[in-house]
């Protein structure tokens, strides 16, 4: 086989806590990850003289900086291969929505040239390959809906309902490290348990600074609350609440501006992607 095509499903932060800073300026995290069965796609062609070349260009990204480039570079270095590939990326996620796009991206091309290459890493070995891109990054290889800790790398893989979701993209690109710099984070929320949070529920500490920084995110939350509980994943900038089924979604999808890019999305303990890898497996 010398071509695969896989998705690269989106994540959302069902909360995120933080909850202390590390020495080395990183932030300790608590969050709660699961997949969407909504993805960019990308496809794969095996090359025999090492090439990595990706298509098309991103904007604003230059191709050696994408995380698809980088994730194929990183396992060609780590497992030896004298193999290449051509990758074309279909993007449909939008970027720095925080529902793991690029991250999503990068771990779809370690685990599609893993499988592609022969290079026979464990999902143990490309997570570990994978948080050298990017925090997010282990939870997509691992493909488990997941409780995590740290960077958010330390993950227990957990069992949770699997509602629809509707989404709202906002537009503006909110910069994760922003975020991340700003002196009004709050940085000392409490660790719970996950039976805390079924229980309780918890917040996303990044939304005051994102709603201070972006109006957009700011009027787009006002308006989503006045028909569900609205929530932001991650850092931003996408919106979501959860509903019982796709009808219901769709309801409140129906009310909104005709401006406003949305999806509706069921979610998923098992990443679609390692479901369409068991597949191509046999």
């Amino acid at each position: 086989m010398h071509t695969l095509t896989l998705p690269a499903p989106a994540k959302l932060n069902l909360f995120l806590h933080v909850t202390g800073r590390r020495a080395d300026g990183y932030h300790q995290l608590q969050t709660l990850f699961q997949f969407l069965d909504i993805s960019d796609t990308l496809h794969f062609q095996r090359r025999d003289d090492g090439q990595i070349r990706l298509t098309p260009e991103l904007p604003g990204v230059p191709v050696e900086s994408n995380l698809v480039v980088r994730a194929a570079h990183l396992l060609q270095q780590a497992s030896g291969t004298s193999l290449g590939a051509d990758i074309r990326l279909e993007k449909r996620l939008p970027m720095g929505g925080g529902i793991g796009g690029g991250s999503s991206d990068a771990a779809t091309t370690l685990l599609g040239l893993n499988h592609l290459w022969k290079t026979g890493l464990s999902l143990e070995q490309l997570a570990v390959l994978g948080l050298q891109l990017g925090a997010d990054v282990p939870v997509f290889v691992q493909g488990r809906a997941a409780w995590a800790e740290g960077v958010g790398e330390q993950l227990t893989p957990v069992e949770i309902d699997e509602p629809w979701y509707l989404l709202v993209v906002p537009d503006c690109h909110v910069s994760t490290a922003e975020i991340f710099s700003d002196e009004r984070l709050t940085r000392d929320t409490s660790p719970i348990t996950l039976q805390a949070f079924r229980e309780h529920g918890g917040r996303n500490d990044c939304l005051p600074v994102v709603t201070t920084r972006y109006h957009e995110v700011r009027n787009t939350l006002i308006l989503l609350n006045n028909y569900c509980e609205a929530k932001m994943t991650g850092t931003g900038s996408c919106l979501f609440g959860a509903f019982p089924n796709e009808c219901e979604a769709d309801k409140v999808r129906a009310r909104l501006p005709a401006t406003l890019q949305t999806f509706v999305a069921k979610g998923c303990n098992v990443s679609p992607l390692h479901i369409q890898l068991d597949k191509a497996a046999y």
